[in-house]
């Protein structure tokens, strides 16, 4: 959570009073960084918090990648990725996400015979 405009002008004004930044550090308990940050924001006039940018909804909307999917069912999560515009991860998660599975990996059969059959015809 960000440090109100209030509590960083007090801050900052502290800090002009001659106190160190260790002191201001100690008292205020924040760091020196912080404090430097403040400083820089207070000189350009803008003491405000900049709260972080909230996030898009995302570049896969679920029932546009379920409809992709279904279409072509034999496509790479790469492939899918390059045609939404996003990573085969992302591809990945939201089919996670979505509860759909796509190829599964099976083991190469062979065609053995059991050890008491002959391999050739009874003619």
């Amino acid at each position: 959570m960000a440090y109100s405009e209030d509590f960083r002008r007090r801050t900052i004004e502290y800090y002009h009073e001659g106190n160190t930044q260790d002191d201001v550090s100690a008292v205020f308990k924040i760091s020196r960084s912080t404090l430097r940050d403040w400083e820089h924001r207070y000189k350009t006039g803008n003491l405000k918090p900049s709260y972080p940018k909230t996030r898009s909804g995302g570049k896969l909307q679920p029932d546009e990648l379920a409809n992709y999917v279904e279409e072509f069912p034999d496509a790479f999560l790469s492939e899918i990725g390059v045609h939404f515009g996003c990573s085969a991860e992302a591809v990945r998660k939201a089919l996670v996400k979505l509860k759909i599975t796509l190829k599964k990996r099976h083991c190469a059969t062979r065609n053995v015979a059991k050890p008491n059959e002959s391999n050739t015809k009874n003619e």
